[in-house]
């Protein structure tokens, strides 16, 4: 199944939960902030801009947004918060679809580089960051740190849970795969069962793909607050600064 097929209707209505969630003040306020302030308030691209969780507040700073989506469902709630004149979306695959004009910042959250699956799909995605930037502008990823297995283990990672919520990440440690197992609980019987694919990257490979488009990494932070990343970070914000031209 393509991500297109994937995030259909009924994907797209369970991840659009405002005030909840990754929806919640504290989470993305400062996502918000933070991008704000490395766009230098200049025009900025989203990939998987998805239901605009975080174009649409960023709009209301005042700042440019445009957008990539690959999956048509997914645009239904940002259409019903701005019209398609006050961000405008291109319909496609991040890693190679275009959208008229240069930014100074392109950014794509919520680990959703790790949603192509393949390495080459994921350098593709850097070298058109690239191709829609100004010389030093940014590229912006926030992403988790893999848990992996123990090789001889259970091939299954639990992830985040509480009372009504809980995952399971089987993982391919040969092909760098996991599928995550999403089971939302609403006290029936029965749970709803939601499952994703993804290709892990580690930071460091996040770091070579980079160097191949022409970047070069600018900061690290553990979360939008900036605090350090360090061996027990579970996620990071990288940011990347384009230092060479043309096709890479």
């Amino acid at each position: 199944m393509n991500n297109a097929d994937l995030w259909d209707a009924q994907a797209a209505g369970r991840y659009d939960t405002p005030g909840a969630g990754m929806f919640a003040p504290e989470i993305l306020a400062p996502a918000v902030e933070r991008l704000a302030a490395l766009s230098g308030q200049g025009p900025v691209l989203e990939f998987a801009i998805g239901t605009g969780r975080v174009a649409v507040p960023l709009l209301t700073k005042g700042i440019r947004v445009s957008g990539i989506e690959i999956a048509p469902a997914m645009l239904a709630a940002p259409r019903r918060k701005v019209s398609a004149e006050e961000l405008p979306v291109v319909l496609g695959d991040m890693a190679s679809a275009q959208v008229p004009g240069i930014f100074a910042m392109v950014y794509l959250v919520f680990n959703g580089i790790s949603n192509l699956p393949t390495q080459a799909d994921q350098v593709e995605c850097f070298r058109n960051a690239a191709r829609h930037l100004v010389f030093g502008g940014r590229f912006v990823i926030e992403l988790w740190v893999p848990k992996l297995p123990h090789p001889a283990g259970p091939q299954v990672v639990v992830g985040p849970s509480n009372g009504n919520y809980l995952q399971l990440d089987t993982v391919d440690v040969i092909a760098t795969q996991v599928v995550s197992h999403h089971f939302t609980m609403d006290g029936s019987k029965e749970a709803r069962l939601f499952r994703s694919p993804h290709r892990y990257v580690w930071p460091s490979e996040l770091d070579l793909m980079a160097q191949l488009a022409g970047f070069a990494l600018e900061s690290r932070t553990a979360d939008w607050d900036g605090g350090p990343f360090d061996a027990r970070s579970e996620q990071h914000i990288s940011a990347y600064r384009l230092c060479q031209t043309g096709e890479q």
